[in-house]
């Protein structure tokens, strides 16, 4: 089976992006396996701090590794927005296949020595290495930030040549979170140029990509929810990241939620007389699934690609 390093660069020259599904349960972690297998797509599964804390250490690898045998695709276990050098340690010794370091709130100089050392420490062991550099709004586990800054393209070059981290997450106006736009949903696609110019051919990452669809909000007030005024990233933007631009990885985490929770409302209401968790999770996890096959397929270009 083909290993996470042959997907980046195939990403890049054939035009499509994985999916990078964040799960904090087994039920979660099955719907992204299902829906990657129906439209057979690779990906990777992420956990981020949050959800290291919520699993267990003792959970995550076994949990990821029965869900890969079982369903014999290209999955990747991935640390999503680690914040030290011994978070990412620790993922690297449980057998991670990437790691993410993010010093994007640090000074530049800070950023680039502990970015450096995570790579230095993750590639002794084959672990592949994500850095972000630029600041997303936004809130999501143990990210918070009020405000975008843009990733400034003469800066990414010299963090990538100095660091000799394997992608790179850049801030292009995505942002953490259900609440992403007040207006018109817009991202700088002059600035990811720019930055693909510096850095040709080189695996950039996009954060903050949940669309939020909005039947899904409709679902979740409709019974008994209050989500009021959230706004994700529209499709047809994400899709030309995807297929146009060097983003080999789009994350995606508020819209599972969304999923997960619209199916729970929903089932719940209507079937009041159920306690048996595994009725309602049953209907979430095929929800979830149908919702990752369509994403693979229409926004990331990734059907069929195993």
């Amino acid at each position: 089976m083909k290993d996470l390093s042959f997907y980046m660069k195939d990403s890049i020259k054939q035009g499509y992006s994985l999916g990078a599904y964040n799960f904090v349960s087994m039920e979660i972690l099955k719907g992204i396996c299902e829906g990657c297998k129906k439209s057979l797509s690779p990906c990777l599964t992420s956990i981020s701090e949050g959800g290291f804390s919520y699993l267990g250490e003792d959970f995550i690898l076994p949990t990821f590794e029965t869900a890969k045998k079982h369903y014999n695709i290209p999955i990747f276990l991935h640390l999503d927005h680690g914040k030290s050098f011994e978070i990412c340690k620790k993922a690297v010794d449980l057998g991670f296949d990437s790691v993410m370091i993010d010093g994007s709130s640090l000074p530049f100089e800070e950023n680039i020595a502990l970015t450096k050392r995570v790579v230095d420490y993750a590639h002794k062991h084959s672990v592949l290495v994500e850095a972000e550099l630029g600041v997303l709004a936004g809130v999501e586990d143990f990210v918070s930030a009020s405000t975008n800054i843009f990733t400034n393209p003469k800066d990414a070059k010299i963090f990538v040549e100095r660091t000799q981290c394997d992608s790179l997450a850049v801030a292009i106006g995505t942002s953490h979170g259900a609440y992403k736009f007040k207006g018109d949903a817009t991202l700088r696609f002059d600035i990811l140029s720019e930055i693909e110019e510096a850095l040709p051919n080189y695996p950039l990452v996009l954060h903050g990509a949940s669309t939020v669809p909005q039947k899904y909000i409709q679902i979740i007030n409709e019974y008994g929810g209050n989500v009021k005024g959230a706004k994700g990233v529209d499709e047809n933007l994400l899709k030309e990241a995807s297929t146009k631009h060097n983003i080999y990885k789009i994350n995606t985490d508020t819209d599972i939620r969304l999923v997960y929770f619209a199916s729970l409302r929903k089932h719940l209401k209507e079937h009041e007389e159920n306690f048996d968790l595994r009725k309602f999770n049953e209907v979430a996890i095929q929800n979830i699934s149908d919702y990752i096959s369509e994403r693979n397929e229409k926004v990331f270009n990734s059907k069929d690609r195993i």
